[in-house]
């Protein structure tokens, strides 16, 4: 497990790139304040939305997610014990005043970009973006 990526990966930076061509500008793995260990994939910081790229086998997609046949009593409890992180993360922020979205890796990039896009544009109207 210490060799999967967890960071920049194909789908987070495609939708990355296209916020940027945009123009809109962001941080990136940003710790969850108050969480340790815990990072948000992509940031927006004064609008205060925290975007997530979630993969599908690791937080349990319902369309595309795999239950692996061996060892499986561990591996079915490691994944539900990831979905209730980001279930817990996602409360921690909103309560907080953050607004979450989370995307799966299979979702065009394109709609996700728009969709964050929309999401900023409404936190921050009098900026227009970010």
């Amino acid at each position: 497990m210490s060799r999967q990526g967890s960071r920049d990966t194909a789908p987070e930076v495609a939708v990355r790139r296209l916020l940027h061509a945009a123009g809109m500008r962001y941080r990136v793995n940003v710790p969850v304040p108050g969480k340790p260990r815990r990072t948000i994939d992509v940031v927006f910081p004064r609008a205060k939305v925290a975007i997530f790229m979630d993969g599908c086998f690791w937080h349990g997609c319902p369309v595309h997610a795999t239950q692996p046949k061996a060892n499986a009593e561990w591996w079915r409890a490691k994944l539900d014990k990831n979905m209730a992180r980001d279930l817990e993360t996602t409360e921690h922020l909103a309560a907080a005043g953050w607004t979450v979205l989370r995307f799966w890796e299979h979702e065009s990039a394109e709609d996700v970009a728009r969709r964050i896009a929309a999401a900023v544009a409404a936190r921050q109207p009098h900026l227009g973006g970010s």
